[in-house]
């Protein structure tokens, strides 16, 4: 059966997009087959296509790009347990290999990869959470073990994952500062930061406040400036820059968790977790989101709508 899909058959730039229709994943036994609803955009998607990751993933042509899925369970493999034909589901789909990803109207993904779906949030709303709130919330629970004590430093608070850091490091009770550019301070602070100027000029600033851990989602300079602040980089976290683990730092990449799906689930449906989305774009229009997504200064996310499923 066909699936209308975006997918590329070489590595490129947008030129190598295609819209049009690919046969339907195949279901393995412990994999389950979701009719997706929404889907993200994350930067990866378009540094996969550009071939810049290919040294660290192996890609399969013809590629279908996109991590993030929110949409209902169709169908399940035989060795499936946690979850139900119909149940409404959300998930970061990383697989061992770059192959079928969820910019198409269905994907087969591990069962070990989806939780169940804010019932608080649309598919748009939950499609624009996996990837980047797993990443904040694993590097702030599992690497910085951020608590009511911290004063926490975001590097970069407007984007998809510092959007929901600064969440769900207030719901855990630190206090929060936030860089960004003087029009998205009142953007932080609505999420509860205390925004400050971009590293390194903010840097008197930090030195006043003391920060007890940060999250660097910028490498850099920024990342470097905050070491000294700090007194080392033990805690300190960052997405950008590997090398940070031989100061001492935690490098960052994001893993599949269901468990830690849940827990986001959980600050969604208490009013802890919100979502921005700057913009909406058609499965077809998907180049354009990349587009975007490639100019930067995204404020929250930008999500992919595919299908319209009936809410429950």
């Amino acid at each position: 059966m066909p699936v209308k899909a975006i997918y590329y058959n070489e590595f490129g730039s947008l030129d190598v997009l295609e819209y049009g229709e690919l046969e339907r994943p195949e279901l393995g036994p412990d994999s389950v087959l979701v009719q997706i609803a929404a889907a993200s955009v994350n930067p990866v998607d378009w540094k996969l296509m550009s071939g810049g990751l290919r040294s660290r993933m192996t890609s399969v042509f013809p590629v279908v790009p996109g991590w993030d899925l929110a949409g209902v369970v169709r169908e399940i493999g035989p060795s499936v347990t946690r979850v139900s034909v119909g149940d409404n589901v959300y998930g970061y789909a990383r697989m061992d290999f770059v192959h079928h990803g969820t910019f198409a109207e269905y994907a087969a993904v591990p069962e070990r990869v989806l939780a169940e779906r804010p019932s608080s949030l649309s598919y748009a709303d939950a499609a624009a959470i996996p990837l980047a709130g797993l990443t904040a919330y694993q590097a702030l629970v599992h690497r910085l073990h951020l608590d009511a004590e911290d004063r926490l430093v975001v590097i970069g608070g407007a984007g998809g994952v510092g959007t929901f850091a600064i969440q769900i490091a207030r719901a855990l009770g630190a206090d929060v500062y936030a860089t960004g550019s003087p029009n998205n301070h009142s953007y932080l602070e609505d999420l509860g930061a205390h925004p400050i100027e971009h590293l390194p000029h903010s840097r008197q600033t930090l030195a006043t406040i003391k920060p007890t851990a940060v999250l660097d989602l910028y490498g850099g300079e920024p990342l470097q400036s905050t070491i000294g602040l700090l007194g080392g980089a033990e805690r300190i976290a960052t997405i950008a820059d590997p090398t940070i683990v031989a100061k001492g730092g935690h490098y960052v990449f994001v893993q599949p968790s269901s468990n830690d799906l849940d827990a986001l689930t959980d600050l969604a449906n208490s009013g802890q977790l919100h979502v921005e989305i700057q913009e909406h774009f058609a499965l077809a229009d998907t180049k354009a989101a990349f587009e975007a997504s490639m100019k930067g200064h995204v404020r929250g996310k930008l999500v992919i709508e595919i299908a319209e499923l009936e809410h429950r």
